[in-house]
């Protein structure tokens, strides 16, 4: 049987747990953590084998296992980096590294060791995104021109996040999200989507600013927006705060109307088509939308838990099988570190950087094959 494992046993480990009990096919059983009264709680509540030592969580897995980097941000690149010198392919939770330098040397050390290497977010992979993926392709929209994408929140601080906590106990890791910032934690979730379905970014123009300096962690930025040009000539505008009011809704607009998905974070939101009419003196989009019918089949579903309706195993169970088939991943290293150069890009904007022009770049990713 196909394994994983886990290393960091924090709140966003018990999606992961829950995920992948929609994937019978997959063995996960180890587990690492330097909080040992967590891993003790964790690994006892869903009856894994805990290993107090890195070394003894290594020397415990089996071969093509998969290693989960879930640990916070700031430590990403270590233990990946820990993983692939011991021999593991990682999938890391979101941001890959924290500065592009760590990000481009795990990407050589995994190519040097014909290992994989991927990061989260794999909701790119969800029924939503691929099923506007194909509407795009098929020209559903006609000829695509803009894309409007938003990743606002809400006024976070006065959330009561305080009492939000995962199904073992782990509270929500308010510190790290405060400290690294809703962009490195969440614009991933639409960048994925659009270089996965447009390819390459060429060129940022961004600005982001810490407009609530009394949230608890002060000195990052809590606001982004980012003009984002894409090599196949498409233009994006992305948002992302914990200021405004909720939105996550992505429109991709085309000359024949706009393609539509209101939540980012739910695998089965509906995508919808309003197409552009004129009617007398006006022209609008007609408010009643045809959905986009996906194939009666697509991916595990899992239930919804807080503001969250997503599949997390999706990306693990993609390398896996790129793995089994002798393949390259859909997650792929080079869209990683496409994603981690555009998203530090935006975060490190300030209001003062300007144009920027990427370094790196990544071809569209193949759709699912339900959806092609």
């Amino acid at each position: 049987m196909r394994s994983v494992a886990i290393i960091g046993c924090g709140f966003v480990a018990d999606l992961y747990m829950r995920s992948f009990a929609e994937h019978a096919d997959v063995s996960l059983d180890h587990v690492h953590d330097t909080d040992l009264n967590r891993l003790e709680t964790f690994t006892n509540h869903w009856k894994l084998r805990p290993h107090e030592t890195l070394q003894g969580f290594f020397d415990a897995l089996p071969s093509g296992c998969v290693i989960l980097n879930l640990t916070n941000p700031n430590a990403h690149f270590e233990v990946s980096m820990a993983c692939l010198n011991a021999g593991f392919s990682v999938y890391s939770e979101k941001p890959l590294a924290m500065e592009m330098t760590q990000a481009t040397d795990l990407v050589e050390t995994a190519k040097a060791k014909g290992l994989m290497l991927a990061s989260a977010p794999c909701s790119m992979l969800g029924q939503a995104s691929q099923m506007l993926g194909k509407a795009v392709r098929d020209g559903v929209a006609g000829p695509v021109r803009l894309i409007y994408a938003e990743l606002d929140d809400g006024f976070i601080p006065q959330a009561p996040y305080q009492d939000w906590k995962s199904e073992t106990g782990a509270p929500w890791p308010s510190e790290d999200e405060f400290q690294v910032g809703c962009t490195l934690e969440h614009a991933g979730y639409y960048l994925t989507w659009l270089i996965g379905h447009f390819g390459s970014i060429r060129r940022v123009v961004a600005a982001s600013a810490e407009v609530l300096p009394d949230k608890g962690s002060n000195g990052t930025p809590d606001v982004s927006i980012a003009t984002l040009f894409f090599e196949c000539g498409v233009l994006a505008r992305l948002t992302c705060s914990i200021v405004a009011p909720h939105d996550h809704q992505i429109r991709v607009i085309g000359d024949a109307g706009v393609l539509k998905v209101d939540r980012a974070w739910d695998n089965a939101a509906p995508v919808k088509f309003h197409k552009r009419v004129r009617l007398r003196r006006r022209l609008l989009e007609v408010p009643l939308a045809r959905r986009i019918r996906p194939p009666s089949k697509t991916h595990p579903k899992v239930g919804r838990w807080g503001a969250a309706a997503m599949n997390f195993a999706l990306g693990p169970v993609e390398m896996l099988d790129a793995i089994a088939e002798g393949r390259p991943c859909r997650m792929s290293p080079e869209l990683a570190l496409h994603v981690n150069e555009v998203t530090l890009a935006i975060q490190n904007a300030g209001d003062d950087a300007g144009s920027q022009e990427m370094q790196t770049r990544c071809d569209p990713v193949e759709p699912m094959p339900w959806a092609q």
